[in-house]
């Protein structure tokens, strides 16, 4: 695999400190109990040092790369250095570009909006629609899913091997699109050898990172991808920015993602009534509008402090909270967790599965009204994936149905708990006692299903 799992000594470390760690909840069944956030894949708590960091810059804040005032130009230089600890954090290229986004969604719709003519996408049906769904300007080739690592890079090798014939003639420019963990099962995929695979066809490749940043160290260089994408919302920085960083052509050579001040260098009136444009070359053709410094000083805050905090030890910490949660899990027969590479697959913290006789809506309302425990249900933005693995399951039963099943389809949908670096031993253990619980004795309340969501009964 392209990332190391290497398990060290699980007492390694304490969890980080993040926001949200003492609050508490009530419960339908009566009283209040401190809530276990286990949703961490859809958006992580805010780390403590992050908000305390961002709280101290508060009151020096002002515009970026507009003014000549005092706090103009602090803001301006920490919103660059905020570019430069990225960079590092990912070990970019020297003459890699870092682009500051709003997320994971629009670094990719980002790098589609720049490829160029007749580029010919790969992607697996693995994908978050993230990075399944912005080639729509593209021709587009959505591989099978795989089922097992090589098998992934099989079917990358025969894909590129088969490409059409550009417009112009020759194969013309190509990218591959890949997750480098999935947030429906957590697996790693085996992101070295699908780039290794690209390069030899004469491809490029963006490893869609939101799930991997935060719990790997993650290398532009070792990895040999061209781009790389994450959300600040899942790496413990909730405020609003996301990355896309890598090679600077494609960027430079493309129209800017968004018109307006900041991306132009120069505008000018032309005699006809126009106007032209000179568009900047560096990262600021698409950084329009004014920047969220206190979004980019908060992600290179949480790559700091994961940075200090150790990733051995963090991973180390991670692999004994998982553990936990398939050993807990194994010991109740009517559950299932969903894998698309089998047990022995190094993953990170994100675990999806059903329940035999509950639908996954109705079991996820029951964790949170009657244990405190928020998990995901649904179909994760992964739809095709998750369809994919649930495609064989029995038909679902409980008082609540499955919101994203379509008219006339069986309710499919799944249950995801996800964890990282904030989450302490006894929220994971809290969830895996709910489960076993709620499997044997049954939900102590009513629910019913109220737009769209499995609500308790009033």
């Amino acid at each position: 695999m392209s990332v190391s799992t290497t398990a060290l000594a699980p007492s390694v470390c304490s969890p980080l400190p993040v926001l949200g760690r003492d609050v508490t909840v009530p419960l339908v069944t009566g009283g209040e109990v401190t809530y276990a956030a286990l949703d961490y894949a859809a958006s992580a708590p805010a780390l403590q040092r992050v908000w305390d960091d961002v709280a101290a810059y508060a009151p020096y804040y002002g515009s970026v790369h507009r003014g000549a005032g005092y706090l103009s130009q602090l803001s301006t230089d920490l919103f660059e250095n905020a570019r430069r600890t990225v960079a590092e954090f990912l070990d970019c290229r020297a003459d890699d570009q870092l682009v500051f986004t709003r997320s994971t969604t629009d670094s990719l719709n980002l790098l589609a909006a720049a490829l160029p003519a007749d580029c010919q996408v790969f992607v697996f049906e693995t994908e978050h629609h993230a990075s399944l769904l912005p080639w729509k300007d593209a021709r587009v080739t959505y591989l099978d899913a795989p089922r097992t690592p090589g098998q992934a890079v099989e079917t990358l090798e025969r894909a590129l091997a088969a490409r059409t014939v550009s417009t112009e003639g020759g194969h013309g420019p190509a990218l591959v699109c890949v997750t480098g963990a999935s947030n429906v099962t957590g697996e790693l995929w085996p992101v070295r050898e699908l780039a290794a695979a690209a390069h030899a066809h004469g491809a490029r490749i963006v490893l869609d990172a939101a799930q991997l940043a935060p719990h790997h160290p993650v290398s532009v260089r070792d990895l040999d991808v061209d781009w790389i994408a994450f959300s600040g919302h899942k790496l413990y920085a909730p405020f609003g920015t996301g990355v896309l960083a890598g090679r600077a052509d494609w960027l430079r050579a493309a129209e800017p993602y968004l018109a307006g001040g900041g991306a132009s260098r120069k505008v000018t009136r032309r005699e006809d009534g126009g106007v032209d444009v000179e568009w900047h070359e560096g990262a600021a053709r698409h950084e329009a509008g004014s920047p969220n410094v206190i979004g980019a000083y908060s992600i290179a805050s949480a790559c700091k402090a994961l940075t200090e905090a150790g990733f051995d030890a963090l991973v180390a910490r991670e692999r004994h909270l998982i553990d936990k949660v398939r050993t807990g899990l194994a010991d109740v027969p009517e559950v299932r967790i969903l894998s698309l590479f089998g047990d022995d697959a190094p993953r990170v913290g994100v675990i999806s599965f059903v329940v035999e006789g509950w639908n996954s809506s109705h079991f996820a309302a029951a964790l949170s009204a009657e244990y405190g425990i928020g998990v995901r249900d649904g179909l994760f933005c992964a739809h095709p994936l998750v369809r994919t693995l649930l495609g064989s399951a029995p038909e679902t039963q409980g008082e609540c149905g499955a919101p994203e099943a379509a008219p006339g389809e069986k309710s499919l949908n799944a249950i995801r708990v996800s964890f990282g670096a904030g989450t302490p031993d006894e929220h994971v253990d809290r969830f895996v006692g709910a489960v076993k619980e709620l499997v044997t004795q049954g939900a102590k309340w009513q629910y019913r299903t109220e737009d769209g969501r499995c609500v308790p009964a009033v």
